[in-house]
């Protein structure tokens, strides 16, 4: 099964997460089919929180793959950031 989830990176206690189509069986850091963006939980300032490529989630999800939880809700997010910058 084809998954859309997190992979981790960045330093210790400064994590930083990208977010990617691999399958269901690879390890969490291990390889991956396809990186659609990112997401960095300790953004300060002007950096991006939330980088994603909403269009390439929904293909991969129109080919049959799960997102997990928190990628759901961070998809949500970027939607709705996407609109408010797009109302401005």
């Amino acid at each position: 099964m084809v998954k859309i989830r997190l992979t981790r990176g960045g330093a210790k206690k400064r994590p930083f997460y990208h977010i990617i189509v691999t399958d269901s069986r690879s390890a969490r850091d291990g390889r991956n089919i396809e990186r659609l963006g990112y997401y960095n939980p300790v953004a300060s300032g002007a950096e991006k929180r939330i980088e994603l490529n909403t269009a390439r989630v929904d293909h991969w999800v129109g080919q049959g793959a799960q997102m997990t939880e928190k990628v759901r809700n961070l998809y949500k997010e970027a939607g709705k950031v996407v609109a408010a910058q797009a109302s401005a």
